[in-house]
């Protein structure tokens, strides 16, 4: 029978770090993503921020995939939908 999954069912107290699949997923890692998907709306695309932000969601992603975010959560701007799939 499954369970609820409950974050220290993931994450214990005091772990920042959690290995899924044989990626190391960093505590915030989604947070992260989120706000990075959320600073784009606010930047010049091709801009040295731009691609900043770019970079870290690009390093970001292989975790997101290998947790199941993306396989469960559909980003709702289509550019940035686009831009994720093709990082």
């Amino acid at each position: 029978m499954n369970k609820p999954v409950k974050p220290e069912d993931v994450l214990a107290d005091g772990q920042e770090y959690a290995e899924f699949g044989g990626v190391s997923v960093r505590k915030g890692s989604v947070a992260a993503f989120v706000g990075n998907v959320q600073a784009l709306a606010e930047v010049e695309p091709g801009s040295a921020q731009w691609t900043e932000i770019v970079d870290q969601m690009r390093e970001l992603k292989p975790a997101l995939e290998r947790i199941g975010v993306l396989g469960v959560f559909e980003i709702r701007d289509p550019e940035v939908r686009a831009l994720v799939e093709g990082l």
